[in-house]
């Protein structure tokens, strides 16, 4: 098991959150974890369907207090 990436996105609007997901987790091999914080309300919707369109795994989502912690899974081989 590895150990997860922290990626702070805090400050970031939409769609940035998700670009910059994506191009994080393009760099990391399938299975890496990755934490994200943002603080984006619409990161609890952008970031579940980047997830579910991409292939990825949501595994937790948690409310911060000026945000969200997202924990992804990379998917692929």
């Amino acid at each position: 098991m590895t150990e997860p990436v922290l990626y702070d996105l805090k400050g970031l609007k939409c769609p940035l959150p998700v670009l910059k997901t994506r191009r994080r987790l393009a760099h990391m091999p399938p299975g890496a974890l990755l934490v994200i914080e943002t603080t984006d309300p619409l990161a609890v919707i952008d970031i579940a369907h980047f997830c579910r369109e991409d292939g990825h795994a949501l595994l937790e989502t948690q409310p911060l207090d000026s945000g969200h912690r997202f924990q992804i899974r990379k998917g692929g081989e």
